[in-house]
């Protein structure tokens, strides 16, 4: 019971995490095999130089430059070595594949909410294939959260005001520990739940079998009418504002001369934020959503408008009609 439990929290469950656990140990072992000498020598030389002990204290002096330099050049060498490997690993987890299954991630006190791209939901628990890159994008609706999965060695601090990213592919079917690493309130030791890792055909078929009633590129169309964004930013609008078809992912220009990438982030600032940054030639008229919408809400929305990122600039998304009493649009002025 305790080795099973000991696995389900510190197994390797990817092949990131055989890495991480490689380049701890070799590091392990070389600070050993500095230190180990320097310590034994300093128990033999105290034994064999202690007062009172008949020895030659009056060793001929060694000038030999080779070793003065090996015991410095030697070691230098290694650890610019595994700093190279450690800083590969580093880089590697920020750069997800283009093919990676995108779920969206709400952190709040004290749970975990996962939404798949086809609208399935979970609480503290997430499915994945095996096999398959899998990108968090995440979101904390109060506090500071960090997401935690020992069996990954994967850690990722989730900050209320911005979104950040996680990527991962897990390549062993099971169970794994998940939990909050980052101390949040008063149950902050409860905020935990599992990753379970599936094969691809089973993963398939729990997808099949889980009630989902829109994608979450749909439910953002929905509130995208809804809120009235559609009445600005509709095909039929009269009002001059930015369209979101094939706007994210592209350069956008901004009132003050830079150029930014419309990402998540950007689109996330477009609606709860919107005077933060104006695109170049729309006025400041973009009223700010923040006290409206929540965190899910707005990643629906931003599900949305990714979703017309293949769409040509001079189309515009089904979602053009003004609803009646809607909202002004959530990227006017962007």
């Amino acid at each position: 019971m305790i080795g099973d439990l000991f696995t389900r929290w510190a197994g390797e469950a990817s092949a990131h995490a055989g890495q991480v656990d490689l380049l701890v140990l070799g590091f392990t072992l070389l600070v050993a095999a500095l230190s180990l000498p320097v310590f034994v020598l300093m128990v033999v030389f105290a034994l064999r130089y202690r007062r009172g002990r008949a020895a030659n204290r009056r060793h001929p002096i060694n000038r030999n430059v080779w070793i003065e330099v090996s015991w410095a050049i030697i070691p230098f060498v290694l650890i610019v070595v595994f700093f190279v490997w450690a800083t590969s690993l580093y880089v590697d987890i920020y750069h997800p594949p283009d093919d990676a299954i995108d779920i969206q991630v709400e952190a709040k006190q004290w749970m975990w909410k996962f939404q798949h791209p086809g609208g399935q939901r979970e609480i503290d628990e997430l499915h994945v294939p095996a096999g398959q890159p899998v990108r968090l994008t995440m979101a904390s609706q109060d506090v500071i959260h960090s997401l935690y999965v020992p069996a990954l060695r994967l850690k990722r601090d989730v900050v209320p005001g911005r979104y950040v990213s996680m990527w991962f592919t897990a390549d062993k079917p099971g169970d794994y520990v998940m939990t909050c690493a980052e101390f949040c309130g008063t149950d902050h030791s409860t905020m935990g739940g599992r990753l379970v890792v599936m094969a691809p055909a089973d993963y398939a078929r729990w997808l099949a079998e889980t009630d989902v009633d829109r994608s979450l590129a749909a439910q953002g169309a929905a509130l995208f009418r809804r809120a009235g964004c559609s009445g600005c930013h509709g095909a039929a609008a009269t009002v001059h504002a930015p369209p979101l078809a094939g706007l994210y992912g592209r350069p956008v220009p901004l009132d003050d001369g830079s150029v930014v990438t419309a990402d998540d982030q950007y689109i996330r600032d477009s609606i709860l934020l919107p005077q933060a940054q104006i695109a170049a030639g729309y006025p400041r008229i973009m009223p700010t959503f923040r006290n409206i919408l929540d965190e899910a809400q707005v990643l629906q929305l931003v599900a949305y408008i990714k979703s017309l990122a293949n769409d040509p600039p001079s189309s515009q998304s089904p979602a053009d009609d003004h609803p009646a009493g809607g909202r002004p649009p959530v990227e006017q002025g962007r």
